[in-house]
């Protein structure tokens, strides 16, 4: 099996990735930092904990029962309704990835406004209320204006030119304000606007040292709290991820020593081909499945029996806003309706 270093560098992370247990990643929906407009609503990434010859053994049975000629199976193979029978035995209770899965889910939108609120208010407490109340309170067209004006004032610009300016974002915020004052959203948009030295900082640091970690990617805070969840009761876990534009070698070793310094059970990660590793390609196939499912119930067009057969694999991490999907989605012992909070990473 061929891939990096498991720091991204070959360095001396590598040398433990042969004694430690492997937990196999993937993503599905990364639009990088833009979480509105783009061309999924939500981010999956997926984790699985099997050994090569189960996970080989399992990619084989689903080309067996699928018989397409296709050269490499994806999510969307499984999601097609002639093989909904196939999607489901793969997820069903005492199936193949069954207890050694899970998938933390996040929908962008929300992630977007936590991270904004925290930014400009120093706490993200009031990023639920807001999201929930935004669209109501603003109207569809006013809401989506926020968002996109959100968006364009935390995305990191390198080398911009000319600077970026948090003009666009207040300008919004204030139009908004005064188009509805008696809004109870229009408090926080208040409050937001009071923060714009807040925002002036972001960007000042952002032009002179761009952030190794961009704030709005949701991929960095996903690795991490997969790490956290597979490290659990003291084991070291290296990571095998598919390879990933923004994994880069830098960011690598900063995910694994910032991990190590805060306790998470982080020997390294590891960058292969899908291809190359049938666990990852499990891992791709719960990411994929995870997000359509994920997306089609915060639509309000969720197929009850399909996010019943996810729901056991959901993190109870998962960064979520929308009361109503989250119901659906939330793990059992969650309890319904319950956005959990966002930890944000490195």
């Amino acid at each position: 099996m061929s891939g990096d270093g498991a720091d991204g560098t070959g360095g001396r992370h590598g040398a433990a990735a042969g004694r430690l247990p492997e937990i196999a990643c993937d993503e599905s929906g990364s639009d990088g930092e833009n979480l509105v407009g783009g061309n999924t609503d939500v981010f999956a990434h997926a984790s699985v904990a099997l050994p090569v010859d189960v996970a080989a053994e399992c990619v084989a049975e689903i080309r067996r029962r699928i018989r397409s000629p296709a050269e490499e199976y994806k999510a969307n193979h499984l999601l097609r309704e002639k093989h909904r029978a196939v999607l489901e035995w793969l997820l069903a209770p005492g199936g193949p990835i069954h207890g050694r899965a899970r998938v933390l889910l996040t929908e962008k939108a929300f992630l977007l406004v936590d991270r904004t609120v925290g930014l400009l208010l120093g706490d993200p407490a009031d990023a639920v209320p807001l999201f929930r109340q935004g669209p109501d309170a603003f109207g569809e067209e006013g809401w989506r204006e926020f968002l996109a004006a959100a968006n364009g004032l935390l995305r990191v610009r390198h080398g911009a030119d000319p600077a970026p300016s948090g003009e666009p974002f207040f300008r919004t915020v204030d139009a908004l304000v005064r188009a509805h004052p008696e809004a109870e959203a229009a408090s926080v948009l208040r409050r937001l606007a009071a923060g714009r030295a807040h925002a002036d900082a972001y960007l000042a640091r952002t032009r002179s040292v761009p952030a190794l970690f961009p704030v709005l990617n949701p991929l960095f805070p996903a690795i991490r709290l997969t790490a956290a969840h597979w490290s659990a009761g003291g084991r070291t876990v290296v990571l095998v991820h598919d390879r990933q534009n923004a994994l880069t070698p830098g960011r690598i070793a900063r995910l694994v020593q910032a991990a190590r310094r805060d306790g998470i059970g982080l020997g390294g990660l590891r960058l292969v081909d899908s291809r190359d590793d049938a666990r990852v390609q499990i891992a791709d196939f719960l990411a994929g499945i995870a997000r359509r499912i994920a997306s089609d119930e915060l639509a309000g067009r969720g197929d009850a029996d399909l996010t019943a057969c996810l729901r056991p694999y959901v993190a109870a991490g998962s960064v979520w806003g929308d009361e109503r999907s989250w119901s659906r989605l939330a793990p059992a012992a969650n309890g319904p309706g319950r956005a959990t909070e966002i930890n944000s990473g490195v």
